[in-house]
């Protein structure tokens, strides 16, 4: 068993969340994973080091309506994916609103008490 060092739960995204920077409005990719401290971005645009971002993505609440998310988010790391035109993207949030965050923490928890 992998021994997960990380200090908040994270939540893998299986189904297609598409990311948009919102200061461009513009689809930056997709959620990876994610958790109320940062996130996995795939990303299908460039990104540059180091950068600041303001994100947009939309999660689904517990009765199925669309709950949108807006966070400031630093980029700690990129890397190459292995498909063309895509790279992987550790992004660090610094800023959610507190019913954001708390909307966030409640999907994490939804599928962290699956397990």
């Amino acid at each position: 068993m992998i021994n997960e060092s990380r200090r908040a739960e994270r939540r893998s995204v299986n189904e297609s969340i598409a990311v948009l920077d919102s200061m461009t409005e513009q689809g930056i990719g997709r959620l990876g994973n994610v958790s109320e401290a940062g996130m996995l971005l795939v990303a299908s645009a460039p990104l540059l080091d180091d950068a600041l971002y303001q994100l947009r993505f939309d999660i689904p609440d517990r009765s199925g309506r669309t709950l949108r998310i807006d966070a400031g988010a630093h980029l700690i790391w990129v890397g190459s994916a292995n498909t063309p035109g895509q790279s992987w993207a550790g992004l660090r949030f610094l800023t959610m609103s507190e019913p954001h965050l708390l909307a966030l923490r409640q999907w994490i928890g939804t599928t962290v008490a699956r397990r």
